[in-house]
């Protein structure tokens, strides 16, 4: 290394292989006849803050993963990690009841899971110990890069924490709870991420002080930033904004010259599939995905435009690079907006609605529902809808059924962690077609569609069980109506208003 930052890294690699080291992850052993050790390398990274200063040098041993062989080396590798829905909700839940959050990390997460198979190393370059040259590390632990590295993790976790009196739940795999006499504490778990929630500050402290003595743990004190998403608590009110991740994304294609916008998507423009050569595939991609991990996480208002999009990433055309520089002209405008809960609204409450069709070559429609809790969204979603509707209000509960799924999905979680009050009522579903509304509350579907007749009797199950109650709105008011349709300028001012979008 002969940069600048040398000493820096050369101390990053250092810490890594004294965790290694400390952690026990092998045993230097002779290689077994017939065996064959797969190698490693280093990966280095910068980690940012959300302003973009450097907070820290990350030097990685990797595995070569992809050596290993299925059935010898390694069996399931599937790990679960924490819904980003579930991570928005535990936050409004906080705004709404005035919870504690504060934030921990796993140093070397992936090295605390112990293995099952037989696995041999060859010795990392660099630390290779003289003398013992022609031996291997035969690995005890996980190390990062192995193909069940998470899965042996999340399973050493899950033992860690139902050791102590946590619960896991089937909502979301990673969401744990602790409830005692004195107060309630909830982990979220993303990976190496977490948010540890408690009504007491008592109970965090004492699960916090738990964590570090079976995990090489980092206290990050009260949250600041989530997976790159930034968390403001001004009084009653918690915020979640991704303007470094927008200005990022803007300056990577500056170079398309990006223009401000007032709606990210132009209600005159019907997009076709392009029949000529692809313009810029790869670039497309790169752009629709960087601003589809916005949708995902804070900006509820554009995810009708970026799923619109996404569907063109094989063959993209010279009109669909317009429509992205629109997007990216609107996020430009809106940057600085913040999805904001407060303590004010304690209603939850899901928005459903269909455009038939949608000038599709494949006459799918298309579906949008949104939930809403604390004064902010919670949960969304715009997409195609997989099967053909014969009519309007089939689309719509098509979309209805979907959206009731969520409703389903929140229902459990809220009562999973028990920070709601118990019976929960009826999520109010609004709904803006009155044929929909009118056949839901029928016990008898007469279409012939079969696939249409399977989802009205789910939305009737969830109706009748007391999950969902479905609710008349006008298209007007109706919150789900930007997830299916490209709106108007006052009309996207208002939906983001209601969706909890402020300026900051």
């Amino acid at each position: 290394m002969t940069s600048r930052d040398a000493p820096l890294w050369k101390e990053a690699i250092n810490d890594e292989m004294d965790s290694i080291m400390g952690n026990g992850t092998w045993e230097l052993a002779d290689l077994p006849k017939g065996r064959r050790p797969i190698g490693s390398k280093w990966i280095f990274k910068k980690k940012y803050h959300p302003d973009g200063s450097i907070f820290a040098y990350k030097a990685r041993l990797v595995a070569k993963g992809y050596r290993q062989r299925e059935g010898i080396d390694y069996f399931d590798t599937y790990a679960p990690v924490a819904r980003i829905s579930s991570i928005r909700t535990l936050i409004a839940i906080s705004a709404l009841k005035g919870l504690y959050i504060h934030q921990m990390d796993v140093k070397t997460a992936f090295l605390n899971g112990y293995l099952k198979e037989e696995i041999y190393l060859e010795q990392p370059e660099g630390f290779v110990i003289p003398g013992q040259e022609n031996k291997v590390c035969r690995l005890v632990k996980s190390l990062y890069g192995l193909k069940q590295a998470p899965k042996q993790w999340h399973e050493r976790f899950d033992t860690t924490m139902t050791a102590f009196g946590f619960q896991h739940y089937s909502a979301d795999r990673c969401i744990y709870s602790k409830h005692t006499s004195d107060y309630i504490v909830v982990i979220c778990l993303y990976v190496d991420d977490m948010l540890i929630i408690g009504t007491h500050l008592e109970g965090i402290l004492e699960t916090k002080k738990y964590l570090s003595s079976n995990f090489k743990m980092k206290d990050l004190g009260e949250v600041d930033t989530i997976l790159g998403i930034k968390v403001k608590r001004t009084g009653g009110q918690i915020s979640l904004s991704q303007s470094h991740y927008i200005e990022k994304i803007l300056t990577k294609f500056q170079h398309l010259n990006i223009k401000e916008f007032n709606t990210p998507f132009d209600s005159s423009v019907k997009l076709k599939v392009n029949s000529g050569r692809a313009v810029a595939q790869l670039e497309y991609a790169s752009a629709v995905g960087s601003m589809m991990y916005a949708t995902h996480c804070t900006r509820p208002d554009i995810a009708f435009a970026i799923s619109k999009l996404s569907r063109y990433t094989v063959n993209p055309g010279i009109e669909h690079w317009k429509a992205v520089g629109r997007v990216l002209g609107y996020l430009k405008r809106t940057s600085t907006f913040e999805l904001t809960y407060s303590s004010s609204n304690g209603i939850l409450e899901g928005y459903s609605d269909a455009s038939w069709i949608d000038h599709t070559s494949d006459s799918k429609s298309t579906s949008g529902w949104i939930y809403t809790l604390a004064g902010g969204a919670i949960s969304w979603a715009s997409k195609k809808q997989t099967c053909i509707a014969h009519s309007m209000m089939e689309a719509e509960l098509i979309a209805l059924a979907a959206a009731g799924k969520e409703a389903e999905w929140i229902r459990d979680l809220l009562m999973d962690i028990r920070l709601w009050d118990i019976p929960m009522p009826s999520i109010p579903m609004y709904c803006d077609s009155e044929a929909t509304l009118s056949k839901v509350y029928n016990a008898v579907y007469n279409g012939k569609s079969r696939h249409v007749g399977l989802r009205h009797n789910f939305v009737r199950q969830l109706i009748e069980s007391g999950t969902i109650k479905v609710v008349y709105v006008k298209t007007s008011r109706n919150l789900a109506d930007p997830f299916t349709k490209p709106l108007t300028r006052d009309l996207v001012t208002s939906t983001t208003r209601v969706m909890g979008l402020k300026q900051q």
